[in-house]
């Protein structure tokens, strides 16, 4: 069976929700971030660089979220959450997963962890304040993205792996001050399409997590 090492509300949401999208049977096994289990050795074993989340999938040990969410795809192909290969909508889909979690989640990961980047207290309060304004311009090109005609999801017509990937990452800027993900003119209606997934909910419920979910 299919073993998800997670968190609850963490990047491994993603991977969370496109198991359950996929309706396969797979194990949650919950990692004690907070307690150092990132940083043990067993856990470093499947993970070298001590990050949420890594799948089990038999012999395979995978870790690089968008790396999970295009393995599940090609085992699923007839579930239709990503283009078929080859195809310039698969080139779009690999675009948008590439800039998700490089352009996008990188930017949110230097809000939440300033003091990577800095060491005194103002420093580091402009360090994320920079990152914040950063982020609000990023999802300008999701808003823009998803007014364009016929765009119901990131993709176009259909619902896809990219569409889930982008909700969790929306919904880290629900505690922003000012703006937030939900507040652009189609993000938000989009957001709630996502959420109204069965799946979505039923993540949502698994990692105990209240509402507002974004």
């Amino acid at each position: 069976m299919i073993q998800l090492h997670y968190a609850p509300s963490t990047a491994s949401m993603i991977p969370h929700i496109l198991l359950e999208e996929l309706g396969l049977p797979f194990e949650l096994i919950t990692v004690d971030k907070d307690g150092g289990e990132l940083d043990s050795p067993a856990y470093r074993q499947l993970n070298p660089n001590g990050l949420i989340p890594v799948l089990v999938d038999g012999e395979l040990v995978l870790y690089e979220t968008a790396a999970i969410c295009l393995h599940l795809t090609d085992q699923q192909a007839a579930a239709g959450l990503a283009p078929r290969p080859g195809t310039p909508e698969r080139a779009h889909c690999y675009k948008w997963l590439s800039w998700l979690s490089t352009t996008l989640q990188t930017a949110l990961i230097v809000y939440f962890y300033p003091e990577r980047w800095a060491s005194t207290p103002a420093a580091i309060a402009d360090v994320q304040a920079h990152a914040q304004a950063r982020v609000l311009t990023l999802l300008e090109q999701l808003d823009a993205q998803l007014a364009k005609p016929g765009q119901d999801w990131l993709l176009g017509p259909d619902y896809s792996v990219v569409d889930l990937y982008a909700t969790v990452l929306c919904r880290w800027t629900r505690n922003f001050s000012g703006r937030k993900a939900r507040d652009y003119p189609h993000i938000g209606p989009w957001l709630q399409r996502v959420l109204a997934r069965p799946a979505v909910q039923r993540v949502m419920a698994k990692e105990g997590l209240q509402q507002p979910w974004v």
